[in-house]
């Protein structure tokens, strides 16, 4: 049985079927300065069964190609994430009347 990479990421995108995108967060250093950098690979993930949301951390296993871009299988998911959701808010009136009132004659606009 051949070895196959495993990566562990966070699921940034699931707005296609039965495909995730996932972040996988990694540390380069730099080859002169020694400064560790953060770096982020997208990978496209093949979810059969859709249970992915946004914020969930995922294993993935790379497969053979299943399309274009998409190497990768969701193998399991390791946590629920948290998608705070946010709510509308009410527009202020006074901030739209201010915008809607022509500048005075003698002033000119940049």
């Amino acid at each position: 049985m051949a070895h196959h990479r495993e990566y562990i990421g966070r699921v940034v995108s699931a707005k296609m079927q039965k495909t995730v995108v996932v972040a996988v967060e990694w540390v380069q250093h730099h080859p002169l300065y020694k400064k560790a950098l953060r770096r982020i690979t997208k990978l496209y993930a093949h979810d059969p069964r859709q249970e992915c949301r946004p914020g969930d951390t995922v294993r993935v296993v790379e497969v053979r190609p299943l399309s274009k871009t998409k190497r990768w299988v969701v193998k399991e998911v390791l946590r629920r994430g948290e998608v705070p959701e946010v709510a509308p808010q009410a527009v202020d009136v006074g901030v739209e009347q201010a915008v809607a009132t022509p500048p005075p004659e003698g002033e000119r606009q940049p």
